[in-house]
């Protein structure tokens, strides 16, 4: 079997990384900065493609890609005492 060392550059939040070819889009974020993967992981903000459309984060990137960080404002908060 051979392994692979081939990387390719994506783009995350207009920043270009060089990351293994074929790890998950998350991969991606987390090498970008660690606390935005985390937090792509406890589903409190989302991966999108270049078109803003949401992306599984377990989809395995490509060279060229880019992705952008944004919040989910469909995660669940907290909700605030009414008293």
């Amino acid at each position: 079997m051979t392994t692979s060392n081939a990387t390719v550059r994506v783009f995350v939040n207009a920043n270009g990384l060089d990351v293994p070819a074929g790890v998950p889009a998350l991969e991606a974020v987390r090498a970008w900065r660690a606390e935005q993967g985390a937090d792509v992981a406890a589903g409190t903000r989302l991966v999108t493609d270049s078109r803003g459309i949401a992306i599984d984060p377990a989809s395995p990137v490509y060279a060229g890609a880019i992705y952008r960080v944004v919040s989910n404002r469909g995660a669940a908060r907290p909700l605030e005492d009414e008293s």
